[in-house]
């Protein structure tokens, strides 16, 4: 049976202390807890939360009941947080149905921004895709459709702008979750009327920092930065290694939270997509959203911080 990535699994060894651990279990009432923070999508201006919840690995458990069950759980929370975006693809296996089997269980899904992409080759054959990603995910529209790692990208942006002006998507987009891309995906950036990018973006891979966040910011293209926690890698790599004592003045009670936090807090992001199966690391990803985030100082701070280590 394959493992899963470290950040979709226990974090209890990364909190700061026993008492950083009550703290995450025992989620306040959403009667006293701040509103998540949202940010622009700058072609329309319409807000989205600005922690949403990817799907690679975590949503793909088949007909598995024990497992769906769970899924629901997470999925039920994350809008009891505040949550709205939820990306997947078809490449993630049975993602797309688990998601449309726990949305059709969920009374309170109004906030819901579904994202998902075409994965193949061939227009027509990326219309078919699409057309299952409907009925998968249980509804009349998706907010964002977007090219899956550039594949076949002509042919798809050009039904994706045919389907954005018949009112069948609301925004359009394209992706990347490998480096070699970037250079592509700069181009695609600045000739071509996108909503949105998404791409790699974390603490140790910050190679986006030098092209493509200051085109997104420059062209008005909004920013979903995929794998923060780097596949698990950052807690892999920090796990036996102090949080600062200087991180509560961001509300950080977790490595988590603070890798979370950097990401989001860049001012060309718009929100960030980790994935979890779990309720409390869930409700600990959410609650990074809702409290302070670093300014440049302290992001510059805390980079010196994960250098040094």
């Amino acid at each position: 049976m394959r493992s899963l990535p470290i950040d979709i699994l226990d974090r209890r060894g990364f909190l700061t202390s026993a008492a950083a651990c009550c703290a995450v279990a025992a989620t306040p009432s959403l009667a006293a807890t701040p509103a998540i923070a949202k940010r622009p999508i700058p072609s329309t201006g319409e807000v989205v939360p600005i922690v949403g919840m990817g799907s690679w690995i975590t949503m793909n458990v088949g007909d598995d009941p024990t497992l769906r069950a769970a899924r629901l759980k997470v999925v039920q929370a994350f809008f009891d947080e505040g949550g709205g975006m939820i990306d997947s693809s078809p490449m993630y296996g049975s993602s797309e149905e688990v998601i449309g089997h726990s949305l059709a269980k969920i009374p309170n899904t109004k906030q819901l921004f579904a994202a998902t992409k075409v994965w193949t080759l061939s227009q027509w054959m990326g219309v078919r895709q699409m057309n299952n990603s409907f009925d998968l995910w249980r509804v009349k529209r998706f907010d964002l459709m977007q090219i899956h790692n550039l594949v076949d990208w002509e042919a798809h942006l050009e039904t994706l702008l045919e389907w954005k002006q018949e009112g069948r998507v609301r925004y359009i987009g394209v992706t990347t979750s490998h480096g070699r891309r970037h250079d592509d995906l700069a181009e695609i950036m600045k000739t071509r009327p996108i909503d949105f990018v998404q791409f790699t973006y974390n603490m140790i891979d910050r190679e986006a920092e030098d092209v493509l966040l200051p085109l997104a910011k420059e062209r008005g293209i909004a920013v979903i930065i995929n794998r923060p926690f780097q596949r698990g890698g950052l807690f892999d790599e920090f796990k036996n290694k102090p949080l600062p004592n200087w991180a509560s003045a961001i509300d950080c009670q977790s490595w988590a939270q603070f890798f979370l936090k950097f990401v989001i807090s860049h001012p060309a992001v718009t929100c960030a997509i980790p994935a979890t199966t779990r309720v409390d690391h869930l409700r600990e990803n959410m609650a990074a959203g809702r409290s302070k985030l670093p300014d440049s100082d302290m992001r510059a701070r805390m980079l010196r911080y994960i250098d040094a280590l």
